[in-house]
């Protein structure tokens, strides 16, 4: 385990074309999630803002940043990248600790996740850290490799890892937190660390998030309605209710996405964390059916990217955000379907929310870059010198 390797270690100064299917798939997800989100969100955005494009507006706005950023990072050389890594770590560090501050942090429900930006009404910057932390962990990784094994260390990397988790757990964002802990640990993983070394995190790890869980009621609550599903449905577990209505209203073909739409409805800003059951109830099984097969040609693309990538650094960080891609969008589906506990994580593309459209399509982007550096040349492959 030890020596494993999964990414390419030489790099090359030849580049190729960008994916084409890629770009495209991620044009794709995009655009059915605006859709999604408008025919999930219309009815809620008339009532409450006399605009059934009120939550499509704010999306598309954000998307215009994140397309910016998407083709900036498509076509920024990845040593520049590197060069003004820490800035990106502590800017994102220190957008975090802003939600600290009053007047410029914004507490909801017991917690500090957001902050006032100008243009916008709030952003969320943990959804920066997840960025950040990958490039920081893809940085000591490819550097890690360069120096004498006995000079290696999982120490610095483990070190960023958590303050960046503790970060977000100091928010009240349990959910995120764990995330960004996991992908993290999957970087570890991916990139060769000693399965020895994953027994104390496990041991230490396990209880303390079982114990984060137990101080905070409403983390109980989420954990009780997952294990007892039939119960209390007007209470925590009314939203999954109405999401499993709406699922099984789909049926094989769905309702279309007119008025027959009504179970979505039912439930409370469908818009954010449970949109993926408007998609459900709109184009029933089939529909299910292509947006998995849409994931899973992305998460090819991603993985075909890892293995060809000539530069170890971007193939690391390519593998951390289609990671961070796929496992949310595998995670939002599993808590709308009632196969998970809610998280509050959102669904890439489609979930309403600024923070998240900007970061995704920044991660495409930089996806869209690693896609062009191309591998070592066949004959080394072939004569065995990697």
């Amino acid at each position: 385990m030890h020596n494993f390797n999964f990414f390419a270690e030489k790099p090359s100064s030849s580049y190729r074309k960008s994916d084409s299917g890629l770009v495209i798939l991620t044009m794709v997800m995009w655009g059915l999630g605006i859709i999604t989100l408008y025919f999930c969100s219309a009815g809620y955005g008339q009532r409450g803002w006399q605009d059934p494009f009120h939550f499509v507006t704010r999306q598309f706005i954000s998307s215009l940043f994140g397309f910016g950023l998407m083709f900036f990072l498509a076509i920024i050389d990845m040593e520049k990248l590197r060069k003004i890594l820490p800035v990106i770590v502590f800017g994102s560090l220190f957008l975090c600790f802003l939600t600290f501050i009053p007047g410029i942090g914004i507490s909801a429900n017991g917690a500090r996740r957001w902050i006032r930006l100008p243009y916008f009404s709030s952003f969320q910057p943990s959804e920066t850290a997840k960025f950040a932390m990958v490039l920081y962990l893809a940085n000591l990784f490819d550097k890690q490799e360069k120096l004498p094994a006995e000079e290696r260390s999982v120490l610095p990397a483990f070190l960023g890892l958590f303050v960046f988790t503790l970060v977000i757990f100091l928010q009240q964002d349990f959910s995120t937190g764990l995330f960004i802990f996991i992908i993290g640990l999957m970087l570890f993983f991916v990139t060769g660390a000693r399965l020895s070394w994953f027994v104390p995190v496990a041991g230490l790890g396990i209880p303390a998030a079982g114990l984060m869980i137990l101080l905070k009621p409403y983390r109980v609550n989420r954990l009780v309605g997952f294990l007892a599903q039939d119960d209390n449905l007007q209470t925590f577990n009314y939203q999954l209710n109405n999401a499993k209505k709406a699922i099984s209203d789909g049926g094989l073909l769905g309702q279309g996405i007119g008025t027959g739409l009504t179970k979505i409805n039912s439930i409370p800003e469908v818009q954010t964390d449970y949109v993926f059951a408007g998609w459900a109830e709109a184009h029933g099984l089939l529909g299910v059916i292509v947006y998995l097969l849409i994931l899973g040609f992305f998460t090819y693309k991603i993985y075909k990217i890892c293995m060809t990538c000539g530069n170890r650094f971007a193939a690391i960080a390519s593998f951390g955000f289609g990671a961070s891609i796929v496992t949310q969008s595998l995670l939002n589906i599993g808590v709308v379907a009632g196969a998970l506990p809610s998280t509050g994580i959102p669904l890439p593309f489609f979930s309403s929310g600024g923070s998240s459209i900007i970061i995704t399509l920044a991660m495409c982007g930089f996806l869209i870059n690693a896609s062009r550096i191309d591998k070592q040349d066949e004959i080394e492959i072939l004569t065995g010198e990697i």
